[in-house]
């Protein structure tokens, strides 16, 4: 079995503010950081310091090399990526002093994909392997449904949500997950307990990871049904906390874990990486996770 995460790769401009900007107003920021990120950058960061071996597909523009560097110091096969003329994918993050963050995102060359270049990378995967997906890259309808026609295990989380996920068949998703919020935009449902039965009911063989920040996480697939809290820590940054956990998630999910101990461990590894700044260079390794206390 092998493992695709399918994902974005972005330039994280992480600004320092006292408080989210406004609408008409200005502030300062204190600092600014450059960093290496997106969410399909960072979940496969998570899935190789969870220990798991992971081909990341992609593209990045021409300022974005150092990704080829970055992926290989991580444990992480860069034999899809490629690099496009342009721009790479960037966001711009605002952090306050509470941790929270607010974060605009520019596609980029991640908007860049072609079928062609779908075609290529899923040729070298087959039936039982696995392909991670998040909504941060074009051409996902058409992933999806060729990895479906190859009998790949497809984990997808829905993020950003907007209405081109519509385009997509999410009956053929096999683990989802996704926050409160993109539950809510996905099921037009408000409370978690609301989410997940609709969820179930509209796709009753695939398996929901429900994340609700520092309220924890639901996990439902069948007759199984889990809740699992968030540890309390001194929170930093909250920018790659659900990509942590959905790395370490699915790490888990390979491994064969129990689903509570799996969740476990998923929350151990988010709630380190909240108390580190940044998003990539936040996310622990299993050494760190393994010795992390939880009393």
């Amino acid at each position: 079995m092998k493992v695709l995460n399918f994902g974005s790769l972005n330039m994280d401009y992480s600004y320092q503010v006292d408080h989210i900007v406004r609408e008409g107003e200005t502030i300062s920021s204190r600092d600014l950081k450059i960093n290496l990120g997106g969410k399909g950058f960072n979940q496969s960061v998570a899935l190789a310091r969870a220990g798991v071996p992971v081909y990341h597909a992609g593209l990045v523009g021409e300022e974005g090399l150092d990704f080829y560097d970055a992926c290989q110091d991580c444990g992480i096969k860069t034999d899809y990526m490629r690099t496009v003329t342009g721009r790479c994918g960037h966001t711009i993050i605002q952090v306050d002093n509470e941790g929270q963050n607010s974060i605009v995102l520019y596609g980029g060359a991640n908007q860049k994909n072609t079928k062609e270049f779908v075609d290529e990378v899923l040729s070298n995967f087959s039936t039982g392997d696995i392909i991670l997906l998040q909504n941060e890259i074009n051409e996902l309808p058409y992933i999806i449904d060729q990895a479906f026609a190859k009998g790949m295990t497809i984990v997808l989380n829905p993020s950003p949500m907007d209405d081109r996920i519509n385009e997509c068949d999410l009956g053929k998703i096999s683990i989802f997950v996704l926050n409160e919020n993109e539950g809510t935009q996905l099921t037009g449902k408000t409370t978690p307990a609301t989410i997940v039965a609709a969820m179930e009911a509209s796709f009753s063989n695939a398996k929901i990871l429900l994340t609700l920040g520092k309220d924890g996480a639901i996990y439902h697939h069948g007759d199984e049904e889990l809740y699992q809290g968030a540890f309390e820590v001194d929170t930093v940054d909250t920018t790659a906390a659900g990509d942590t956990f959905t790395g370490y998630f699915i790490s888990g999910l390979i491994k064969k874990m129990p689903t509570r101990v799996n969740l476990i461990l998923a929350s151990k590894a988010a709630a380190l990486a909240v108390t580190k700044p940044g998003a990539a260079q936040s996310i622990p390794f299993m050494s760190e996770v393994d010795i992390f206390s939880i009393e």
